[in-house]
């Protein structure tokens, strides 16, 4: 089959929806409950990939009307962060209500009779002592509660509790148990008002899945109102599929995934689909809030009447100039919230100066309220921007799809709609990286986006020659932008890769303030062996790790060359082995104290080419001054030993006079001979002060002409 086959099956499939279930996330719902209440169905939608998106209602009203809406509980803080109404007929927003979110015990607590705590019968008429209550205990008794007693009895060989009931009757006080009334009922119509009330309080707690949001419109005859607000919504997606031929341009055609999660139907709306990273959050409005406050104890006085001060003068004096100052900053707000609305609105300085006032007094005027001007105007201002948005296409890191016919898409539905069906610019390639596979490359595709659309990340199927090739995924894509896609292993193609090192390589030698500094070029070669066993040619592009420590030698450019890898194009022909050699190099830099370095190493330095006449000169030197001290130290070490062998011998020497008679010959020889030695050890302490003098006097000069060095 032809990729002509292809295209009109792909566009065939355009004509389709695909239409799936998806779990329900919120609900839009209007009611007319009565002959006040209006319509205002769904008729724009913007969709968000940061998982919201933007609903406006529009529909007509007539007189005082009121448009209720249906959301989830978990919606409505999204509701209350962004909702915006317009009136456009002249009329004027009264009043947003909504079912309180406050917690069922703290309105519990409100009623005369608390059912927070699920209170027994004996608790529950405990609470209305006092009260004239009817009852059959079996027969008919009518008195005041004066309390409930609880007694314990022996019931059935088993101690109980047992509820009592003590009323005052016309006929005295009766205690009646508990168990034994069959009805009860309030006297005081007021308080059993109370108490059914307080159960359907009770009762509407359950149902705590939706909440009903009533909007009152107030003006007068027909007209248009809007409804916006931004809601949590499933993420969009994008699926592409490509069709390759060798003799026709790469065709595109991408479809966008939307869900309806809502329990509205969708007839006949604008649908947007915005893509991008836009900052999102949820705040808990809903929950009322509470500050906790000291409790202060009055404290009492006698009664003081009370008295009127005049002002200083010259604090206002100092208010009055406050006040001028005031209005000049006010002026000043005005002006930068003037200039932030023109960059909100993408507006140029000049043109857009009225236009950018008006919307500095409408943010200024926020304070007036959702029914008051300011609110009306910050509402124009806000749809205004959305506007001026959808029409410029890329704003800023966002990016939209305007579906060009109105969707219609039942509620709890999912679609697939057409954003792209064109013919791109492309070339078909083989791409190599031995970190994916070591042998084959892989097929891919050069996309150019030759659209004026920005082209979404999504998954993308790939036919080739009509039939199915695989799968890739692409990236973002700006519109002439270009990517490279790869979808399936390349069996025709083998590459062999092999690496060999160098030994590394003295490039130069300096000397400076007695340290030796030294360069060493380390080199490396990779080869690439390339077979083509098919029986057309191929363009191979090989990858090739980039390490930012080795400098590219051969070839002098990459065809391309990324964050990670070079990119190197091969022409494959068939049968005939195709060569790729990349030579890298690394210069290593080495710093050395010369008095460090020992002779064998200064002796490898003397030996090469790459060191100049001056530096090994200086080596020389170093090396014969390093000899002179080095004898200088020997020979003190040297007396040093004699030292320790005469003393070690003036030991034996007085052990053995301590066992003889002093008056002996052999005793006088013993003092004789402690004598010499003595006058020896003095006289080899002298040369080593003397050797350790020069020692100290030569390596100081050695020092100096080390820091006077200066040689490349």
């Amino acid at each position: 089959m032809t990729s002509r086959f292809w295209r009109r099956l792909l566009a065939f499939a355009g004509l389709l929806t695909l239409v799936t279930a998806v779990p329900a996330l919120g609900q839009i719902e209007t009611e007319q409950e009565d002959a006040a209440s209006s319509k205002v169905p769904v008729r724009r939608v913007v969709m968000f990939s940061s998982g919201v998106g933007y609903f406006e209602h529009l529909g007509e009203v007539e007189g005082d009307a009121t448009v209720d809406l249906k959301f989830n509980v978990d919606d409505v803080n999204d509701l209350l962060k962004s909702m915006v109404l317009r009136d456009l007929g002249g009329g004027r927003i009264s009043t947003v209500t909504y079912g309180s979110r406050d917690p069922i015990t703290k309105t519990l607590e409100t009623f005369a009779i608390d059912l927070t705590s699920d209170p027994s019968l004996g608790q529950l008429l405990a609470q209305i002592r006092g009260e004239r209550v009817q009852i059959d205990a079996p027969t008919a008794i009518e008195g005041t509660i004066v309390g409930v007693e609880t007694k314990r009895e022996e019931v059935d060989d088993q101690v109980v509790e047992v509820e009592y009931l003590n009323l005052l009757t016309d006929e005295g006080l009766r205690r009646i148990r508990l168990d034994q009334v069959g009805r009860i009922k309030l006297a005081n119509p007021d308080l059993d008002a109370e108490l059914r009330q307080a159960l359907q309080v009770l009762a509407a707690s359950h149902a705590t899945d939706k909440k009903t949001v009533t909007l009152n419109f107030r003006g007068e005859g027909q007209r248009e109102v809007r409804v916006g607000y931004i809601q949590e919504s499933p993420v969009w997606k994008t699926s592409y599929r490509l069709v390759l031929d060798d003799e026709e341009a790469p065709f595109l055609q991408g479809w966008a995934i939307v869900e309806n999660t809502s329990d509205a139907d969708w007839e006949e709306v604008s649908l947007s689909l915005v893509s991008g990273r836009p900052i999102s959050f949820v705040m808990d409005l809903y929950s009322p809030l509470y500050a906790d406050r000291p409790v202060v104890q009055p404290e009492l006085y006698s009664s003081v009447r009370p008295r009127t001060y005049d002002q200083d003068l010259a604090q206002a004096t100092r208010e009055f100039e406050e006040a001028a100052q005031g209005e000049q900053q006010q002026g000043q707000q005005r002006q930068s919230l003037a200039r932030r609305a023109r960059a909100f609105n993408g507006l140029a300085p000049p043109a857009a100066e009225p236009a950018a006032s008006a919307a500095a007094d409408a943010l200024y005027a926020m304070g007036g309220g959702i029914g008051g001007a300011g609110g009306a105007k910050l509402g124009e201002l806000l749809q205004e921007g959305l506007e001026v948005a959808a029409q410029g296409g890329d704003v800023g890191e966002l990016f939209k799809y305007d579906i060009e016919a109105p969707v219609t898409l039942a509620r709890q539905r999912s679609a697939m709609l057409p954003i792209i069906n064109d013919s791109l610019e492309g070339e078909k390639l083989s791409i190599y990286n031995v970190r994916v596979h070591a042998k084959h490359p892989l097929n891919g595709v050069r996309l150019k986006n030759t659209s004026d659309l920005h082209l979404m990340q999504g998954p993308m199927t790939v036919f080739d020659g009509g039939v199915y090739a695989g799968d890739a995924k692409i990236p973002d894509l700006p519109a002439g932008g270009e990517r490279l896609l790869s979808y399936a292993m390349d069996l025709d193609v083998e590459v062999a890769p092999t690496s060999k090192g160098h030994p590394q390589q003295l490039v130069s030698v300096r000397i400076e303030k007695g340290v030796l500094h030294t360069q060493h070029k380390l080199r490396r070669t990779h080869s690439y062996t390339v077979k083509n066993s098919a029986a057309k040619p191929k363009d191979v592009l090989l990858e090739h790790p980039l390490d930012t420590e080795w400098t590219l030698v051969s070839p002098e450019e990459p065809a391309e060359k990324t964050r990670d890898v070079y990119r190197f194009a091969v022409d494959a022909e068939p049968g005939q082995p195709a060569e790729l050699t990349i030579k890298e190099e690394r210069t290593l830099h080495e710093n050395i104290a010369i008095n460090n370095l020992n002779n064998d190493v200064i002796q490898v330095y003397l030996g090469a080419e790459v060191v100049s006449d001056q530096v090994k000169e200086a080596l020389r030197e170093v090396v014969q001054r390093k000899a002179q001290l080095a004898d200088l130290v020997n020979r003190k070490a040297q007396i040093e030993q004699e030292i320790a062998t005469i003393s070690q011998e003036q030991e034996r020497i007085r052990q053995n006079m301590q066992a003889i008679q002093r008056n002996t010959e052999l005793y006088n020889r013993y003092v004789t001979k402690f004598t010499e030695q003595e006058d020896q050890i003095e006289q080899h302490r002298e040369e080593i002060r003397s050797l350790e003098q020069e020692i100290n006097r030569m390596q100081k000069s050695l020092d100096e002409y080390l820091m006077s060095l200066e040689l490349m």
